[in-house]
């Protein structure tokens, strides 16, 4: 173990150095004065930044990812709430069947699912509506809140639920004043994974948006296609700047560690 020690750490402090290095570049060239992309060695310049939020795409788009991962990470722990109790509480027949189904988003390539999900709405007249792409983006991001509730529900000292029952609790005061609060840590670290999930998801978005409603990274892909230079630097600094800053958060409420290890 000793003589393995330090090769591993090794190993490990240069697969952490290559994942981050592209996001280290990334933000890097996002400061650079050039029209190219280049690191700056001189100077530092806010001018691309500055170009990010005088775009108006940009902007819409922006606006358009933040709502709809508001919108979607609140749905979906709406739905996981229940599905999670239910699931980890009471045996009762398609139990397993119900929990694959819920899950099975992880599985399936996002590609697939946006085929799927474009046909499915072509078929029933839904393309073009912030509704329905909210609800595609509900599909995806879901399992990631009811693995979190599932964890926490599963772990729960139920005999709280129990006493206030025997001293005249209704079951919904009992949900509202016990079982959500011991359960709201893995609740809010669901909400935020479904809210990261939400507003970086580029693959299933590109089949079911519309042109009024493109998100940030369909809007991304779009301008990569015809040009490529440090304002596409600037919004991708932004963008890690903003999953760091919901993951930090995440951190403080619930522990990261917490997290992984309940995902699991």
């Amino acid at each position: 173990m000793s003589k393995n020690g330090p090769l591993a750490l090794c190993f490990n402090a240069l697969v952490i150095g290559f994942m981050l290095a592209p996001l280290v570049v990334v933000c890097l060239v996002a400061f650079t004065p050039e029209n190219t992309l280049s690191i700056p060695t001189t100077d530092f310049s806010l001018r691309w930044f500055k170009a990010v939020f005088a775009h108006p795409d940009f902007m819409t788009s922006f606006w358009n990812s933040v709502w709809l991962a508001l919108a979607a990470a609140s749905v979906s722990t709406c739905v996981a709430i229940p599905a999670g109790l239910a699931i980890t509480r009471y045996q009762f027949a398609g139990r397993d069947a119900l929990n694959a189904l819920f899950l099975s988003p992880l599985i399936v390539p996002h590609l697939v699912l946006g085929v799927a999900i474009l046909r499915l709405f072509s078929l029933i007249g839904a393309t073009g509506s912030f509704f329905w792409l909210v609800l595609a983006h509900v599909v995806v991001v879901t399992p990631y809140v009811l693995r979190l509730v599932l964890a926490a529900s599963a772990g729960m000292d139920r005999s709280c639920e129990q006493a206030a029952l025997s001293l005249g609790a209704s079951q919904s005061a009992v949900f509202r004043r016990v079982t959500l609060p011991m359960i709201l840590p893995g609740v809010t670290g669901g909400w935020l994974l479904a809210f990261i999930n939400s507003f970086d998801e580029v693959t299933m978005s590109i089949f079911v948006t519309s042109p009024a409603t493109v998100t940030l990274p369909v809007r991304m892909y779009m301008y990569a296609t015809e040009s490529i230079d440090p304002l596409m630097a600037a919004v991708s600094a932004l963008m890690v700047a903003l999953t760091g800053g919901v993951m930090i958060l995440l951190d403080r409420l619930y522990g990261l560690d917490k997290i992984l290890v309940g995902s699991k």
